[in-house]
């Protein structure tokens, strides 16, 4: 796993997942990642750039205590995948809603002050990202080929739209964060609702 020349998991395994899936806008902050576009206009996102993001994120997030990390989500397919997450690493999570001033008010009954802010997606957690950028916090985001990168420090490129491509992430994410001396409780298929299974005919489209 350590070896840079190699993917963290098999491409096949990444493409099944649909990781690469990215959507049929294309926001130029996101331009250096995609790989390319279909004739239908789908953007396609570059899975060697994806997997040496994941690596990059896991370096950071490792210089923190691991309670002082927020995973924001507000999206159904977020769920599942920062729970175990969470479960697996030690951080706080913010799953559904955000409440206004949760970063920002002290009076809130939701205040916290994280040192360092994971979103799932810049535009469904923009209140989240607005807020942490007001008081100077990190902000890492998981982008697809549609996303602003405004108030982001850093990204990683994916699919986070469908729950097996965000459980794909935070999976690997949580593996490298924890190191080859610690590993993981919890298997991929425990950061879905769903089993996570081949479907070659999607990924013979991609």
């Amino acid at each position: 796993m350590d070896n840079h020349n190699e993917l963290l998991i098999e491409r096949e395994l990444y493409l099944e997942n649909g990781v690469h899936i990215g959507t049929q806008s294309q926001n130029a902050d996101m331009e250096d990642y995609i790989f390319h576009v279909k004739k239908n206009g789908l953007a396609i996102l570059d899975l060697d750039t994806t997997d040496k993001q994941i690596r990059s994120v896991a370096n950071t997030l490792r210089k923190y205590p691991e309670d002082e990390i927020v995973v924001v989500g507000r999206k159904d397919e977020a769920y599942q995948p920062i729970k175990t997450f969470s479960e697996e690493i030690g951080t706080k999570t913010i799953n559904g809603r955000f409440m206004p001033g949760t970063f920002t008010n002290p009076q809130s009954d939701n205040f916290m002050e994280p040192e360092i802010v994971v979103v799932t997606d810049p535009e469904e957690d923009k209140q989240a990202v607005k807020e942490a950028s007001d008081v100077d916090i990190p902000v890492i985001a998981i982008a697809d080929s549609g996303n602003s990168l405004e108030n982001i420090d850093k990204v990683i490129a994916a699919n986070n739209k469908g729950e097996k491509a965000l459980a794909t992430v935070l999976y690997l994410l949580a593996d490298q964060i924890k190191g080859e001396s610690e590993p993981l409780g919890a298997n991929m298929e425990d950061f879905t609702s769903q089993p996570i299974q081949v479907d070659e005919e999607e990924a013979a489209e991609a």
